[in-house]
């Protein structure tokens, strides 16, 4: 089955041009939207689905878009990329560089759009090739972390055909031509969190007048940097990061508050309770100590639950893209600490098989510090950098192993 599905997916794919994928993704990257705002990029996926054929359903979940192609009795295949950009100034200097100012696709998701578009055309242009029923999603909002909860309760996995097995890929630093797979947890499960500091505010010129809650919030960040060195087993992948801290409008002004946004990485649901408890018991501690006016407000926002492939699946579909990509370009990167809401969109009892695409050009790539992948990775600009750019070269074969893998379960 992995030969057929490559072979087909070699053979659906074969018209396909670079220079139209090129052409398309360097539109997209031009016209970055952020999350739920992907009016543009949503217009654009809906038309081509339209075009090829799909019954297409838009404003699903705000700005979702749903294309259903239907191809006689057999399974149902979801295949999933996501729309939106990022709040990033690109520093890239592409002649293609975004054209809207602060705003970025510096996560990829032009590059997931393109490959989805591409995938859904040629495998309606073939249906000749396979049975059954296509699904392609374009998801809203990944970056804000609401875009596959709002499609579902805007009746997703009601009102389109259930899935037998649901695929996606992200692009990734890495040496471009390789694809990474990961059986099982592949992505970590990702918390936002909050912290609002109560203070006294007051003159600069009378410290002893406040209570202040810049520095109260100081203590808090400082302390926090132990939660994961005294806190939490050294064999437990844990990331705890203060992203924003937000005080005072004028130098001379001590404000009544203080905001802190934190980012927490786990891959074990006790680790993370256990780290929320942690978080919760030293800022309520500071703000005791401190004697701010009333406790600190700690609020769980935004979250992501871990991406955990079917290992049996990936195992397939691994075989899959070996025969698309070749033998020893298909590796295992091992579970990320980056977090995706993916599986959110997939429905209880489901299985579903997440990937990367790694797409850092060969000449940037080997300029890089290190020997070992994981010391030249650090050295390549890496997703939400202003710097990332994926080399165009991954573009097609990004369309045939996500064809590749929609052909392992519609292959007739």
């Amino acid at each position: 089955m992995a030969a057929t599905a490559a072979s087909l997916a070699l053979d659906v794919t074969s018209g396909l041009r670079a220079s139209d994928l090129e052409a398309y993704y360097q539109d997209l990257h031009r016209h970055p939207e952020l999350s739920f705002q992907e009016h543009r990029t949503a217009g654009i996926l809906a038309g081509r689905l339209r075009d090829a054929g799909y019954a297409v359903t838009t404003g699903v979940g705000g700005t979702g878009v749903v294309g259903v192609l239907e191809n006689g009795a057999g399974p149902v295949v979801w295949l999933r990329g996501d729309m939106d950009a990022l709040p990033v100034k690109e520093t890239t200097g592409l002649a293609y560089a975004s054209t809207v100012d602060g705003v970025m696709h510096a996560c990829g998701h032009d590059t997931h759009v393109t490959w989805l578009t591409f995938a859904a055309e040629a495998l309606a242009a073939a249906r000749d090739a396979w049975t059954g029923t296509l699904v392609v999603i374009g998801q809203p909002a990944e970056e804000a972390g609401g875009g596959a909860s709002a499609m579902v309760a805007d009746g997703l996995q009601e009102r389109f055909p259930r899935p037998d097995a649901v695929y996606g890929q992200h692009v990734a630093p890495g040496p471009a031509g390789l694809v990474a797979h990961t059986p099982g947890l592949i992505m970590s499960a990702a918390d936002n969190v909050e912290i609002v500091v109560h203070g006294v505010g007051g003159h600069g010129s009378r410290p002893e007048a406040t209570v202040d809650p810049v520095v109260t919030a100081a203590y808090i960040v400082t302390r926090l940097q132990t939660v994961v060195s005294r806190e939490v087993s050294a064999s437990d992948a844990v990331v705890l990061t203060t992203g924003q801290f937000h005080a005072g409008l004028r130098p001379n002004i001590i404000p009544a508050e203080a905001r802190l946004g934190l980012n927490l990485r786990t891959q074990d649901a006790a680790v993370r309770e256990r780290v929320l408890a942690a978080v919760r018991r030293i800022a309520e501690g500071e703000c005791l100590a401190a004697g701010c006016p009333a406790p600190p407000e700690v609020t769980v926002g935004a979250s992501f639950p871990a991406t955990v492939n079917d290992a049996a699946l990936d195992a397939e579909i691994a075989a899959v893209h070996r025969d698309i990509v070749g033998e020893n370009a298909v590796i295992d990167f091992g579970p990320a600490m980056g977090s995706e809401d993916f599986s959110v969109l997939v429905p209880t009892g489901v299985p579903y098989d997440f990937w990367f695409v790694p797409s850092t050009a060969h000449a940037t790539w080997q300029a890089a510090p290190g020997k070992e992948v994981a010391e030249k990775i650090t050295g390549v600009p890496a997703n939400h950098s202003p710097l990332f750019a994926p080399d165009l070269s991954v573009l097609l074969p990004g369309v045939r192993t996500l064809a590749g893998a929609a052909l392992h379960t519609l292959g007739a």
